[in-house]
């Protein structure tokens, strides 16, 4: 089993994981951290979260969401998209999902994070 990547800083447009700058907003899934394409909560669309609904409920338990700056409630269709895969879904501004990260994979539980970046 690898090692759950931690979320050391974000700000200035991008995150530092695991000792890596990342530029953009991110997406962890199954503890490999890429590149999301989303730059803001309007853009967010059920593709960008695509590869969690397909991997489901057995590899993310509920997607972790950070809306941006503030914590905002995501689009209707994302929400019910998820809940037809079964996956749940929290969300709060990035800086308290980023947080939130670290924490929950010091726990080992299964979750996807997305991060919009700010």
């Amino acid at each position: 089993m690898r090692q759950p990547p931690s979320i050391d800083a974000y700000g200035d447009g991008g995150f530092r994981v695991s000792g890596v700058w990342r530029p953009g907003s991110l997406l962890i899934l199954d503890d490999a951290p890429t590149d999301w394409p989303v730059a803001s909560l309007a853009a967010l669309s059920v593709s960008a979260l695509q590869a969690v609904i397909d991997s489901g409920p057995v590899v993310s338990e509920f997607v972790l969401l950070g809306t941006g700056a503030a914590q905002a409630l995501p689009p209707r269709e994302i929400r019910e998209a998820l809940r037809a895969a079964r996956i749940g879904l929290e969300f709060m501004s990035t800086e308290a999902a980023a947080r939130m990260h670290n924490v929950l994979a010091s726990e080992g539980r299964r979750f996807a994070t997305a991060l919009v970046a700010v």
